[in-house]
């Protein structure tokens, strides 16, 4: 049986309650298949700022160098602040994805059968989504220079740089074909090519990368027209890669798809390699939602279903994932709801409540 050690930053707002549910998702797959899970809490965002004086400490990046996996909730507030600034909870997240190299963020859309109705969507039109978006999470807009406001004499400008290189461009897109090699091998390119230069070069750059793999088919297609086609017919998406800042967007726009934020996890992953093996952050896609924050309202699936991706991409342990995942699609299916995904007059249960359900289902109680 394996050994794992794991670091878990609740984080900020919602973060700490959905990590605590997740937390207990782990440790029933623990007593489920004998797994070992050593966890080391460390603070992250607003949190570690009131205790530690920054965003994220030194201490707690060396850390992530050596466990096999980060588990993160969420960070930030209401406010808007400067992700830059080593006093901002986006600090954090920004520093720990640009210094651990996590330039592939994956995020699996697949809407349960059971909460079809919980999207203003057609139920026709969610049945047999499965998608899976790549998004490049260390380049783009948000880690270009110079980005800041200016005062001039015709008073406030502001500027903001995107910059991709072609060795960036390459390393998203190889690791998109490679994840389409074991799902339905076609793999659609989103960018804005028609105006953008990095858009041209990414462009360019996925078309020479594809010569590696004709076994996989290719399409490109603009962003304005993704965001369409994933509220038109999002069957026709298998393996979506794009650019940082269209990822972003675009998968808040998917997650509507599922009925809600609180449904989708995503992996953060790199090159680094552990013995089990790729390290990665797996975080929901939610943010803190601090207006919900202590009232047990939070739909905690997303970070159970990060668990999940844990599971399979950090410690190689694909058995314990699918129950994982299987858990929270029985749960669902048996009607438990969190406030977010219930119909109109629907029982809804608390965050730990729902917990509950999936810990007693992985244990098979």
């Amino acid at each position: 049986m394996g050994v794992f050690e794991i670091a878990v930053m609740g984080g900020d707002g919602i973060g700490p309650e959905v990590t605590a549910e997740a937390v207990r998702a782990l440790h029933a797959v623990g007593k489920r298949f004998g797994h070992t899970f050593t966890l080391r809490e460390a603070l992250v965002g607003q949190a570690a700022i009131d205790v530690e004086g920054a965003a994220i400490s030194e201490q707690t990046m060396a850390l992530c160098q050596q466990v096999d996996a980060v588990l993160f909730g969420a960070v930030g507030g209401t406010g808007v602040g400067d992700p830059n600034s080593k006093t901002e909870p986006m600090y954090s997240l920004f520093r720990l994805r640009k210094d651990l190299e996590l330039f592939a963020n994956v995020r699996p859309v697949r809407p349960l059968s059971a909460l079809l109705g919980a999207s203003t969507l057609k139920r026709a039109t969610l049945r047999n989504v499965d998608m899976l978006v790549v998004r490049e999470l260390t380049g783009g807009l948000y880690y270009g220079t110079p980005s800041e406001i200016r005062q001039g004499p015709d008073g406030a400008s502001a500027v903001d740089t995107m910059t991709y290189t072609e060795a960036e461009i390459e390393r998203i897109a190889r690791y998109a074909f490679e994840l389409a090699r074991d799902r339905r091998k076609h793999v659609t390119s989103v960018d804005k090519a028609n105006v953008l230069s990095c858009s041209r070069l990414w462009r360019r750059v996925v078309d020479r990368v594809h010569g590696d793999y004709p076994d996989i088919t290719l399409r490109h297609m603009l962003v304005d027209a993704c965001s369409m086609a994933l509220i038109r017919n999002p069957r026709e998406f298998d393996v979506v890669v794009t650019e940082n800042l269209f990822g972003d967007i675009l998968t808040d726009e998917a997650s509507m798809l599922t009925g809600s934020l609180g449904m989708l996890p995503s992996a953060s992953l790199g090159a680094r390699r552990t013995k089990h093996g790729q390290f990665g952050l797996f975080e929901p896609i939610h943010g803190s939602a601090p207006d919900i924050a202590g009232q047990g309202k939070a739909n905690p699936l997303a970070a159970i279903l990060t668990v999940g991706l844990l599971l399979r991409y950090s410690l190689g342990l694909k058995r314990a994932a699918a129950t994982v995942e299987r858990a929270v699609r029985q749960v669902v299916t048996a009607g438990y709801r969190t406030a977010d995904i219930a119909a109109a007059g629907e029982a809804t249960v608390s965050t730990h409540a729902m917990g509950d359900a999936v810990v007693a289902n992985i244990l098979g109680d």
